[in-house]
């Protein structure tokens, strides 16, 4: 179990306009359903942003539950946005055409500045 813990977790932020799910480790079928949890319990807000900066796999069962995510926040009136994937997470997003109906936001700010 102590492995798993490693290899993945996720942290929930709310606030007024949108809720952040962050995702850090390795999203696959081994820690997917953790990942897909997180992203069904988020409460009900306008937006959706997955925060994708620390995730360092994404496998083919991480973007069937983008793609289920999706679907099931814009049935309720909301947008899922997806924020600041590394070049990894990038390459998978592009390949499966999902960056094509998902809207991806680069680095977050504070990221920027910490990098000059």
């Amino acid at each position: 179990m102590r492995e798993r813990e490693e290899r993945f977790h996720v942290e929930t932020i709310v606030s007024d306009g949108a809720v952040c799910v962050r995702a850090v480790g390795v999203i696959d079928i081994a820690t997917v359903a953790a990942f897909r949890a997180a992203l069904w319990a988020a409460p009900a807000r306008p937006e959706l942003r997955v925060d994708l900066s620390d995730v360092r796999v994404l496998s083919a069962a991480g973007v069937r539950t983008l793609v289920a995510a999706r679907l099931w926040v814009r049935a309720q009136g909301g947008e899922l946005v997806l924020l600041d994937p590394p070049p990894v997470v990038e390459r998978v997003l592009r390949a499966t055409g999902l960056r094509r109906v998902i809207p991806v936001v680069g680095p977050a700010p504070e990221r920027v500045l910490a990098a000059v």
